[in-house]
């Protein structure tokens, strides 16, 4: 078990070095640079400010001073926001997309799982035609699409909720469901084919022979075999959740990193790019890493040997 999680932390750091040489020089051919649209600068104001951010070097000198302050943990300063470093962006702003998006997270499992179920239970019956005619339409609109349409029903034609902005507990509701509605779909449809085939296995028609209460083969022993392919979605699912939250936060007016990512990609702030680039991935490659330890010690078939998963 050591050496798989010794050889997944490798994994982890060659791809964040990887991600970070290739968004570096991607950004760097994008024409312009941060105070191109600044024209009242003075030139010789401007050379002292591109000399100051050590954007008067050569790409590739620009790029070592870069990786060498990533490797100390140094994101350096926003190029835009003056006197404001890109980890205390990070910091002050993440919360709210944490919020949002753990809240999504955990909803996406829990209703997720639960229509699967249901669904697998009353097969070819009319809630489960019914559960994934939903879930068909769940997986085919696009998050901000659901995000524009209940805010605009939800919202506007029956003021229920708020349109914008984080007041209160209720105004979470609307961009966590526009966040969960895609992964509560694929959910739902994963664990339906998986509880499928495994309320017809030798082993739970044992269980139901030995007496066993419906909810209790239900429960204890079909559930944690039907959630293993969720689990191994978790970390996709995370990918979807804070990537699609970036227009999420814009459509709902949220103050979360999505909104500084827009913007640096706008104003070309070269720091904040890459800070927010890194801090994404570090995030999603941290879910996947957990994803696979969880897949370990939910099936105990599933071995560790030579650094390598078998089953």
């Amino acid at each position: 078990m050591a050496r798989y999680i010794g050889g997944k932390f490798v994994n982890i750091i060659v791809s964040l070095l990887i991600l970070a040489t290739a968004t570096f020089f991607l950004m760097k051919a994008v024409p312009g640079d941060p105070f191109t649209q600044e024209k009242a600068i003075p030139p010789e104001i401007k050379a002292q400010i591109m000399a100051h951010y050590g954007l008067d070097k050569p790409v590739w000198h620009q790029y070592l001073i870069y990786m060498k302050n990533l490797l100390q943990f140094d994101l350096g300063e926003s190029m835009k926001s003056s006197n404001r470093t890109v980890t205390s962006i990070i910091t002050d702003s993440f919360s709210t997309s944490f919020k949002v998006g753990i809240i999504a997270i955990i909803v996406s499992v829990i209703i997720g799982v639960y229509l699967g179920m249901m669904a697998a239970l009353k097969h070819k019956k009319f809630i489960d035609n019914f559960f994934m005619f939903i879930a068909v339409l769940g997986i085919s609109i696009p998050s901000f699409v659901v995000g524009a349409m209940i805010q605009y029903f939800l919202g506007v034609k029956f003021p229920i909720f708020t349109v914008a902005g984080l007041e209160g507990p209720l105004d979470y509701v609307l961009p966590v469901f526009a966040l969960a509605t895609l992964p509560i779909a694929f959910i739902a449809r994963l664990t339906r084919s998986t509880m499928l085939e495994v309320l017809t296995s030798d082993y739970i028609r044992t269980a139901k022979a030995k007496g066993l209460t419906p909810h209790a083969v239900l429960w204890q022993h079909g559930l944690r075999n039907g959630i293993l392919p969720v689990v191994t979605y978790l970390g996709p699912m995370t990918a979807n959740v804070i990537t699609g939250s970036v227009v999420v936060e814009q459509i709902f007016g949220l103050p979360g990193l999505g909104a500084y990512f827009v913007e640096s990609i706008s104003n070309r702030d070269y720091t904040l790019i890459m800070g927010i680039t890194i801090f994404y991935a570090v995030i999603l490659m941290a879910a996947r890493f957990v994803t696979d330890i969880l897949y370990i010690i939910i099936d105990p078939r599933i071995k560790v040997s030579g650094g390598v998963v078998k089953k």
